[in-house]
């Protein structure tokens, strides 16, 4: 069995790393106190940070099966019914990155909340090797992953969100996300899925029944699938047979194929950062979502 076909091609995909200039990126200690994960390997000095002026943010909980998993949120003060959209992150757990792309979309008028659904798991950010975090997000089962989805929705529900503009976005393992939601959920109005894996290991079948192309007919929300050209786990052609099955299902997506990309190039805080393809990428998201009546 090759590499590629053992390790989830979101994750073999990261481990594709370019050359660094060790100037260009902050030292370990600098790197877990600025709140970011060592696990992705080396923190970029240039991360992009978002301050949390005219927003409420802060970490909150939600009860759900197996204890409180926490959450961090983003959203505008003193604005009424702001439409929600969900954070899936990558598979390195709650930290400064995810934090830091949950107050950008409370700065475009979102109560946005990012899930900590791995926390059953313990706390995935403070683990420093990617081999340690394999075996525990590959764990994850999919019926619970859309359970904790869905009390998050209950829970921005709660802190008055508006039912009605529901949508989610995700990363690396959290692009998958989307598009499982997206297949499972009747709220969701839209995602936006940043080069998320789209076909699974087989020896995940247990816990993950449905790869992303499977559940192609059964997407129930039009979605933005991200995605780079240079991506070494989830090559173009795999991208186009998605795009052929949820055209073949007569479903509403469209795809952004970024020529010079690799996986992982809207995370600012990493090597693989293409600032030109992420910041393209984001206003791609926020148009998208505009479409669909979830931004105003």
């Amino acid at each position: 069995m090759t590499e590629r076909q053992r390790l989830a091609s979101d994750i073999f995909g990261l481990t594709k790393k370019p050359p660094l200039s060790r100037r260009d990126f902050m030292s370990a200690s600098a790197a877990v106190a600025a709140g970011y994960t060592l696990a992705a390997g080396p923190v970029r000095a240039e991360a992009v940070k978002t301050d949390t002026n005219g927003l409420d943010a802060g970490m909150s909980s939600v009860k759900v099966d197996g204890g409180e998993m926490p959450l961090y949120f983003a959203r505008p003060a003193n604005v009424a019914k702001p439409p929600i959209i969900l954070v899936a992150m990558e598979i390195f757990g709650l930290h400064e990155y995810i934090k830091d792309v949950t107050r950008r979309l409370g700065k475009l008028g979102a109560l946005a909340v990012a899930p900590d659904y791995y926390f059953r798991q313990g706390q995935l950010a403070g683990i420093s090797e990617i081999r340690e975090l394999m075996p525990l997000v590959n764990a994850k089962p999919d019926a619970e992953l859309i359970g904790d989805l869905n009390a998050t929705v209950r829970w921005a529900e709660v802190q008055g969100g508006d039912k009605d503009r529901i949508g989610i976005i995700g990363f690396c393992r959290g692009g998958r996300t989307v598009w499982e939601y997206c297949a499972a959920s009747n709220e969701i109005k839209a995602g936006v899925a940043f080069y998320g894996s789209l076909i699974d290991p087989a020896p995940q079948k247990q816990i993950w029944p449905k790869s992303p192309l499977e559940l192609a007919p059964d997407m129930k929300a039009p979605v933005l699938g991200i995605y780079g050209a240079e991506d070494q786990g989830i090559p173009p052609a795999q991208v186009e047979q998605m795009k052929a099955a949820l055209a073949a299902a007569g479903k509403t997506a469209e795809f952004k194929i970024y020529p010079t990309a690799g996986h992982g190039f809207h995370a600012d805080y990493r090597p693989s950062y293409n600032k030109e393809a992420a910041e393209d990428s984001w206003q791609q998201m926020a148009n998208w979502f505009r479409r669909w009546k979830i931004l105003g």
